[in-house]
């Protein structure tokens, strides 16, 4: 699914993000969404989100269990 999409993002989900700090490398953290972050509904780079450990990036990849939706 398409991360640059509010739409598509649910607190609960599993996703791959990337961190501010990540940017240049495109390093990609996995975690479930606590918060959507990103009012419009969407984003070219991704819609950013806060993980459920704290962590803040833009979503790349929505994940299902161990597969890519």
């Amino acid at each position: 699914m398409n991360g640059n999409l509010r739409k598509n993002i649910t607190p609960g989900i599993t996703v791959d993000i990337v961190l501010k700090k990540d940017q240049p490398t495109g390093r990609l953290t996995r975690g479930i969404v606590k918060d959507i972050l990103t009012n419009s509904q969407s984003h070219p780079h991704g819609i950013k989100v806060r993980l459920q450990d704290g962590q803040v990036g833009r979503v790349k990849q929505i994940i299902s269990g161990d597969a890519i939706v």
